[in-house]
This record gives C-alpha cells, structure tokens and sequence, in this order.
C-alpha cells in the first residue's frame, strides 16, 4: 500500500517562487510540486527548467503546472505572488495591491477544498498573513507568515561575521515586523551558549564596542542592501520558506521564528507578528514566550503596534 504523496503548490513563478521549488527538489523535501502564476507560460517555462534538473539530483520530485481547483489535496500552499516595492517604498506601502491579489488566490483555493497549510511569503507578510487567515477561515495554526524567519538568519550572519563563527552556532532571534520596526531580544542572544552581551565583554581587545542599535537595522535593511544592488532577493527567503516547509511535512517539532496569530502570547491579540514558534505536522503548535526584559517587551509591544495600524487599513 502506496503512503499519500506529499504535495507543496506554489503560487507566483517569479524569483522567489521560482528558487522555491528549486529548493524544494533539490532538497527532495516533497513528492509533487504544483507551480501556479496567472501567466501560465512563465509557469510552464519554470516547470520545464526544473524537470531539466532532475537527472543530476537524488530523487525525482514531480514538477507540474496546475491551478487554483487542483489545490483540494495539497499539504502545503506558499503564497510568493504580491505586489514587489518600488524605489523609495516600504513593504508596508504594497499592502492594497497585494491585498487584492491575496483575495483573487485565497478565495478559489478554498473552494477548491483546501484544508492544509499556507505559507505567506507576500509582503508586507504580517499583514498579508493575517488577511488569509481572516479569508481562509481555516484554524490558526494553518496558517503561517514566513515573518522574521529570514531576517533571524541575516542576523545570526551578522553576528558571525563579528566573531568569526558559524551562524549556526549563534541563537538568536529577530522580532515583530518583517520590516523596520523589528526588534532584537538581546537578552536571549548567545554564542555557543554563552550570552551574547557576555562574549562582547570578553572579547573588547577584538571586536571593540559593538552598537546593538545599528546591528538592529542593519538586519532591518539586510534585504534592501540585497535589494540596491541586484533589484531583489530571493535565496534567502526561499531557504527559509523550505525550512518552514521541512518542519511542518516532516513533523519536525522545530522552533522557527515565524508570523502567527497571537492569541494572549506576550499579551498580545488578534496581530499576526513574528515570533519564535514550535513547527510540526499541526503547523505552529505552540508560540515560544521567551522571558524578555521591559525594554524588549516595550519595543516589541511598539512594533506589533505598527502592523496593527495597517490592518487597521486593511479592514477599512
């Protein structure tokens, strides 16, 4: 007796839809990804390119073209296709275009019969995710920005590069807004398990003072940089949408700082914002509250905040 395929839909074949499947199959994390865009072509050309691959990786993934009705048996929906900013734009200032797109996708996935998990990765994400909840009707933990996943990972680069260690080997999580209103709990930043705060005061003759603010937005802006110089990013966030992807298909029990809905976490309700969070095949099992010093709580308190004016305007 065959087990059921493992299917991932991918809807939006730009660069991060794109390297998302590619990461998808190379990783053989699946056993079916469906690759979904309004422009149809651009669809068959990226499915056709990424069946070329198959021959040089360690398992044959199935790479197709499919629509809005064929997501009824789909584990997995990632939600790539939205409005990219323009020069001098912030995430937040693509909400009403990108708005509109999510509805025209949620509404006939859900007819299709869809009863598993979206992953948004449109910006701005916290918003946008709490908008395919609201539209979906499915239960919280179905549904799951990719939040400050990445830029978590952009940080542990950061403070890597200052020390000269593998960012694997530094926690840490960023906060709140995927956006410039993030914030960085630093009392529960380590390296090698030792406290962050406690390393750079070991270290002084290395590394000198280090401006905690400036690493802060240097993360916030990461994406930007990237942005400035190659007109977007899309590595990254595909590795880190595949990583939430991993946790939840194999049931992995792996804390991921993600965008959920918080339901009295942090004394926090009815916002999606990015926070540590348990993965598994329920999707978030469990928010992760950290002990977070008044200060922190504060800023992050202001960052849920701003996400909360703008859905305000998404409500309007």
């Amino acid at each position: 007796m065959f087990s059921k395929r493992r299917k991932v839909a991918i809807v939006g074949t730009g660069l991060v839809g794109s390297s998302t499947a590619f990461s998808l199959i190379t990783q053989g994390v699946c056993d079916e990804v469906i690759m979904i865009d309004i422009n149809r072509e651009k669809a068959l050309g990226e499915v056709m390119d990424l069946k070329h691959c198959i021959e040089y990786l360690n398992r044959n993934t199935k790479i197709r073209v499919g629509s809005y009705e064929e997501c009824g048996d789909v584990d997995i929906v990632v939600i790539t296709a939205g409005a990219p900013p323009k020069p001098g734009q912030t995430r937040l200032d693509t909400l009403d275009l990108s708005a509109k797109i999510t509805e025209s996708i949620v509404n006939p996935i859900m007819e299709s019969g869809f009863k598993g998990h979206f992953i948004i990765v449109s910006n701005p994400v916290d918003i946008i995710s709490y908008y395919v909840y609201k539209l979906s009707g499915l239960p919280k933990s179905h549904v799951i920005g990719s939040g400050t996943s990445v830029d978590s990972a952009r940080l542990k680069n950061f403070i890597g590069d200052i020390f000269n260690v593998d960012p694997r080997s530094v926690q840490a999580y960023s906060m709140g807004e995927h956006g410039d209103s993030q914030m960085v709990p630093w009392s529960h930043v380590y390296i090698g398990g030792k406290p962050f705060r406690k390393v750079i005061e070991d270290n002084k003759d290395r590394v000198g003072d280090i401006d905690l603010d400036k690493l802060v937005l240097d993360t916030a802006r990461a994406g930007w940089e990237v942005y400035n110089r190659k007109g977007t990013t899309y590595y990254a966030i595909a590795s880190s949408t595949v990583g939430i992807i991993k946790a939840i298909i194999n049931d992995e029990n792996k804390i991921i700082p993600v965008s959920t809905l918080l339901d009295g976490e942090y004394g926090e309700t009815d916002v999606f914002s990015g926070v540590p969070a348990v993965l598994n095949a329920e999707g978030v099992k469990e928010v992760v509250e950290i002990d977070m010093t008044t200060e922190e709580l504060e800023k992050f308190k202001l960052s849920n905040k701003t996400i909360r004016e703008y859905i305000k305007k998404l409500n309007k």
